[in-house]
């Protein structure tokens, strides 16, 4: 049994997504001691921002015609199909930034899809969990409900494109006690971090048992 971890933070271990991942992690590791992990930080190893063009420009080039640069892509968007296709369950760090989904994991999604057959479903019917963080609220009636154009994106490729059964985990607020603008917050957002990790440790144990 392999799980193939997928963080996109660029915060480091000040990050609120990569610590809900590792509530996830330590609670499907403590049920499955020893099992492979396979981790990729796209944050802290970004994939080459010029990968999937190249990828994609290599399709319509004869294998015999390529160049260097499109051989290395369409071999690294492989690798990183594989990599999925090879993992038996998967956890997806993915913060909100600039209102959208992270450059460093849309690469990577690009990419994946580039390395696949068209259509294939990457994941289908295995279990994923997604654990996503935002710095405001973007909740029913608040001022900037449907700015999140991040989560609804990754729930279209990660279910219904690639056909995992998807389980997401949400926080909301880890900019208060940073930004000084949210302090009035500190109580909502407590509590919406204590919510979050206890969703993260019951999504890490039901993960671990499928």
């Amino acid at each position: 049994m392999t799980l193939l971890r997928i963080d996109a933070s660029i915060l480091g271990p000040r990050s609120a997504s990569s610590e809900l991942a590792d509530l996830v992690l330590a609670a499907w590791s403590a049920e499955r001691p020893g099992e492979a992990v396979v981790s990729r930080h796209l944050g802290a190893e970004p994939l080459p921002a010029d990968a999937w063009a190249t990828a994609v420009g290599a399709g319509y080039t004869p294998e015999d015609q390529r160049s260097d640069a499109q051989r290395s892509a369409v071999a690294l968007a492989a690798g990183l199909t594989a990599e999925l296709r090879a993992a038996d369950h998967v956890v997806i760090a993915a913060p909100l930034y600039n209102f959208g989904v992270s450059q460093h994991l849309k690469i990577w999604l690009d990419l994946a899809i580039a390395g696949g057959a068209k259509g294939e479903k990457l994941l289908d019917g295995k279990p994923v969990v997604l654990v996503t963080t935002r710095g405001g609220a973007y909740g029913a009636g608040t001022p900037r409900e449907g700015w999140d154009h991040s989560t609804d994106f990754l729930r279209r490729i990660l279910a219904d494109v690639w056909g995992a059964e998807l389980t997401v985990v949400e926080r909301e607020f880890t900019l208060v006690g940073v930004n000084p603008a949210l302090d009035a917050f500190t109580e909502t957002a407590a509590l919406m971090k204590k919510e979050a990790h206890e969703q993260a440790t019951a999504a890490g144990s039901a993960l671990a048992g499928r």
